[in-house]
């Protein structure tokens, strides 16, 4: 069952924090850590924070996407022509993590952040023989646990069985704001924050409708609202979140 945050039970929970995590350090050190939502909804600032401070590895499935995008973009192919595309996403060599998105020896990290890649990122990612491609490429990345993923589809299709699940959600005036603001996303400078909040309304469509892979709040997953909350509080509650989550037999 979907959970939705409660900050003051997360309140209580953080007194039991220390003590919960001495009491299972080897199961904190491989967690498989999946965080999911909109754009605008701090994924990336969360993701990273949190793989920082557990030590984890960090990757964003959105970039790959991106980057495949930009990668066939160079080699003239049709963004439309699906099996071409999912070609490129097959050979591709990625270098992910501390900031770093390199496709094929290309530094795409600063080029992938345009508005043009944020309309061929949307095309290829409603690919299924893309996303095929690019989810089997996240599992074998996130194998053997120690890491923070984060993207749209993580919890439900890439790690269902992952160990923690965030789903990360604000408002659209939120988001729209955020986003109008993020200097790393150049589509957004300069531009009106109705445009932005047209722009992520229409993105949220594209990716909750697709056939596959759809954005999608996993049932087991906890539902962490961040509209009006600041970053540092967010990512506190996420932690204690991991630190205080039931422990399975399964997993």
């Amino acid at each position: 069952m979907t959970r939705t945050l409660r900050r003051r039970r997360i309140a209580e929970d953080n007194s039991e924090m220390d003590d919960a995590r001495l009491e299972r350090p080897d199961r904190l050190d491989r967690l498989t850590i999946a965080i999911d939502g909109p754009s605008g909804a701090g994924k990336g600032t969360v993701a990273r924070a949190v793989a920082a401070r557990l030590g984890y590895r960090h990757i964003d499935t959105g970039a790959m996407y991106r980057a495949v995008a930009w990668k066939a973009r160079q080699e003239g192919i049709d963004l439309t022509d699906e099996s071409r595309v999912a070609a490129v996403a097959e050979r591709a060599v990625f270098d992910l993590g501390s900031g770093r998105v390199v496709i094929d020896g290309h530094d795409v990290a600063a080029a992938i952040r345009t508005p043009e890649i944020d309309r061929a990122a949307t095309t290829v990612a409603r690919h299924p023989a893309v996303r095929r491609v690019l989810v089997a490429r996240q599992h074998a990345l996130g194998e053997g646990g120690g890491v923070v993923m984060e993207g749209r589809d993580i919890g439900t299709v890439v790690f269902p069985d992952a160990d923690v699940k965030i789903y990360l959600d604000a408002s659209p005036e939120e988001r729209a704001r955020r986003r109008a603001s993020d200097p790393a996303h150049t589509s957004s400078k300069g531009a009106q924050l109705s445009d932005v909040a047209t722009a992520l309304a229409e993105r949220d469509r594209n990716d909750s409708t697709r056939a596959a892979s759809p954005l999608a709040i996993a049932p087991d997953a906890t539902v962490v609202d961040t509209t009006g909350v600041p970053i540092d509080v967010v990512i506190e509650d996420v932690l204690a979140l991991i630190r205080t989550r039931p422990m399975t037999d399964d997993r």
